[in-house]
């Protein structure tokens, strides 16, 4: 069994470490460069003009490892497809915005009507083909499950859009989105041996492949994984958690992500009532306490720090 952990974990990070020599260049020759809002937290400016699109490295690192195991674990195949599909449309927005200088990329009309058709493919799939139930393990409950009937197809969209979007709100910080999904990569692979859920090649490729991705995303970052990774990240952690039937345990796991998500609402929420007051400096709340006078190191390490805190929990409830 640790043979079988281990490998996908290397061969996915010599993939990440091998594609990103060629593949930050390439993105740099293309001026694929990141755009730093003149409004937003001033340390940032010096980061314009770093390559964005990033997340193809750790994207093509996982669907490359994965390929190598379908046959013997099909059971990876939604995981990869939500990873994959999510992955494209992050891809689409950014290739507007950077390569076509389309500033806002998709419209948020067509980004959401991807977003639910890709999430409608997977609910189908895992209703009709997968054999896993949608029944959900209850936290803190050893062996008890919920079951909600036709209402578990409605929350399925809104924990999959919730948490693709959460991620990509996570995703502001050189290394906070790659650090923090590593982070929840192990807690599944540990999750799926414990439950006999044969995923776990793709949790072990996720891993290797950020760690790969990290090498190169680290504070001073020569890459920004961009919308193509924080969404393909999203579709990765949302999937799997359906797999494994634990999407009741994302807020636990992913409450990092729940927290920028919800400070994005809470913010824009405010502001609107109260007619321009705001209840933090910036939203997502990792630029909240960067204004507050943390590194942007130190925003990594804590929220890294917590995520790890949180999926010791989970493993508790388990």
């Amino acid at each position: 069994m640790e043979i079988q952990l281990v490998i996908p974990v290397f061969l996915s990070f010599a993939f990440s470490v091998a594609l990103a020599p060629v593949i930050i260049p390439f993105l740099r020759r293309l001026k694929i460069g990141q755009t730093e809002r003149v409004q937003g937290v001033s340390t940032h400016l010096k980061k314009a003009g770093t390559p964005t699109m990033g997340g193809l490295i750790f994207l093509l690192s996982t669907t490359v490892t994965a390929v190598f195991y379908v046959k013997d674990y099909p059971r990876i195949v939604p995981v990869l497809f939500l990873t994959l599909g999510f992955g494209l449309i992050g891809f689409l927005d950014d290739y507007l915005k950077v390569v076509l200088k389309r500033s806002d990329g998709l419209y948020p009309r067509q980004k959401m009507f991807l977003q639910i058709l890709i999430t409608a493919v997977f609910a189908f799939y895992m209703i009709r083909f997968s054999g896993v139930s949608l029944a959900m393990k209850l936290p803190f409950l050893t062996g008890k499950e919920l079951s909600i009937g036709w209402m578990s197809v409605p929350l399925l969209f809104f924990v999959v859009l919730g948490t693709v979007n959460g991620v990509n709100f996570t995703d502001g910080l050189d290394g906070l989105a790659s650090s923090v999904t590593i982070m929840v990569a192990v807690f599944f692979t540990m999750a799926a041996v414990g439950l006999g859920v044969e995923i776990t090649p793709i949790t072990c490729a996720v891993v290797g492949s950020l760690l790969g991705f990290l090498v190169f995303n680290v504070y001073p970052a020569k890459v920004f994984m961009g919308d193509t990774g924080s969404l393909a990240l999203g579709g990765f952690v949302a999937g799997t958690a359906y797999m494994l039937q634990m999407p009741l345990f994302l807020p636990i796991v992913g409450f990092v992500y729940m927290a920028e998500i919800l400070s994005v609402v809470m913010q824009v929420s405010y502001f609107r009532v109260t007619h321009g007051r705001r209840i933090f400096k910036m939203a997502p709340i990792h630029h909240h306490f960067e204004l507050c006078g943390w590194s942007e190191t130190q925003v990594v390490a804590v929220f890294s720090i917590l995520t790890a805190m949180t999926c010791l929990i989970a493993l508790l409830a388990m």
